[in-house]
């Protein structure tokens, strides 16, 4: 799995895709496991194989959803991995996770000994980025009910797999609110 995306993905041919993939792991990250605590320091990346991972934080004494991260996506703390900072956000597993898992240690000594990692890394973070301005602007310019669409065209088997609270969080509206979208929208 890791290796179809990779190679679709980034264009690569299959035996360098697997050379890719000889640097991960499998782990399982049972349900409310944390992959990383808000504080700790973010020493993995992973790709998921299956399962949902939420990422938050509490503000005002109530948890705030960033984001929930689910099948073919990466998940690490972006921060904490590349920079060494402690974690500015909580990554639970809210089901059973099956994950393929690159140490930090690992990923920078794969950078060393695949000649063209350095481009790979660039579309990586460049595809990071782009999720990231596309949230921004869908805050910025969209209604709910669009932000509501625009989440369900991504991604529709969170709304058959994940607490609605949490995709209500995500979406930054109440769950009354999403639950009367999700009813105009059904009908």
């Amino acid at each position: 799995m890791l290796c179809n995306y990779l190679a679709s993905y980034f264009g690569l041919f299959e035996s360098d895709a697997q050379k890719i993939v000889d640097w991960f792991q499998p782990e399982t990250i049972p349900k409310n496991e944390y992959f990383i605590r808000k504080g700790a320091y973010c020493h993995k990346l992973s790709f998921i194989k299956s399962g949902y991972f939420r990422i938050y934080d509490e503000h005002n004494g109530r948890e705030i959803t960033q984001w929930i991260s689910s099948e073919s996506d990466f998940v690490t703390e972006i921060n904490s991995f590349f920079f060494g900072v402690p974690s500015q956000w909580n990554i639970q597993a809210i089901s059973d996770c099956e994950c393929y898992t690159i140490s930090q240690s690992d990923y920078q000594r794969m950078g060393e000994e695949i000649s063209n990692w350095n481009s790979l890394e660039t579309k990586f973070m460049a595809k990071c980025f782009a999720m990231l301005e596309n949230r921004v602007f869908s805050f910025l310019a969209m209604t709910a009910e669009e932000r509501y669409g625009a989440l369900f065209r991504y991604n529709k088997e969170l709304f058959n797999n994940v607490q609605l609270h949490y995709l209500a969080s995500m979406l930054g509206m109440t769950p009354e609110t999403l639950s009367r979208i999700r009813r105009k929208a059904i009908s």
